[in-house]
């Protein structure tokens, strides 16, 4: 596929994508990728992954979605420092299995992150009716908090479950519900930029506390969280893939 030479407004930051060998004194960085969007619900798709901006959230500011392929991809944000989600900018995979006919589902990731802002790198996997809400937050710093159905005086989430392992990772979990459907986050207890989830184990785990039945399991989301990323922040997923049969 011919590349599209991009070029991104940049505050501080540069971008870490394919980039040209020179880079402009402008406030401007040239780079290349296979496809890009600033579209606010952008989307792409290839190899059976499909990319969304999904630049969502109420006064949500600028954001460039690129990709290079499912693996590699990433995304620079200008979201105000302001509170609520602004945008959720991913890639996604649909399963269409029942969880209980599923022999493996397992996903890896390698990311490069900023470390300020505040957002999560987050997984969001869906049964296919969207009725429950899976997220696995991998990494998430600043002013970001899971949606639960209890809080503490300080207006913090309180875990229904604390320390469990599942999946190849150790969790907090929550539950809540969005208004729309019910929603179980697992929060690392530590932050990652790299792994391989088992999230077939996950889902059973949820079946097996009686949180759902026997789903049909629909997209695995895999993408950045955003709250607020005030004068451009970049986002790169240096390689990512979702694997079920």
């Amino acid at each position: 596929m011919k590349k599209i030479i991009l070029f991104v407004s940049m505050a501080a930051s540069m971008m870490a994508c394919r980039k040209s060998a020179t880079v402009p004194s402008t406030g401007t960085q040239e780079v290349e990728a296979n496809w890009s969007t600033t579209a606010q619900y952008g989307s792409y798709t290839t190899d059976g992954y499909t990319f969304n901006n999904d630049i969502w959230g109420s006064g949500a500011g600028s954001q460039t979605l690129w990709v290079n392929s499912y693996s590699n991809w990433g995304v620079w944000s200008d979201q105000p420092n302001t509170g609520g989600v602004k945008s959720y900018p991913n890639c996604a995979k649909y399963i269409g299995t029942a969880i209980n006919s599923i022999n493996t589902c397992t996903s890896s990731f390698n990311v490069t992150i900023p470390g300020n802002g505040s957002y999560e790198a987050t997984y969001d996997i869906w049964d296919s009716n969207n009725a429950h809400e899976i997220m696995l937050w991998m990494s998430y710093t600043g002013s970001v908090g899971p949606i639960s159905y209890n809080y503490n005086a300080s207006g913090q989430a309180v875990p229904v479950v604390w320390g469990v392992t599942v999946g190849g990772h150790t969790w907090n979990v929550y539950q809540g519900t969005n208004g729309s459907n019910l929603v179980y986050t697992f929060t690392r207890t530590s932050n990652t930029t790299s792994g391989t989830v088992d999230v077939r184990a996950i889902l059973k785990w949820i079946e097996n506390e009686g949180w759902m039945g026997n789903v049909t399991l629909g997209n695995v989301e895999f993408g950045y969280e955003i709250t607020s990323s005030n004068g451009g922040l970049n986002f790169d997923t240096n390689s990512y893939s979702v694997t079920s049969n």
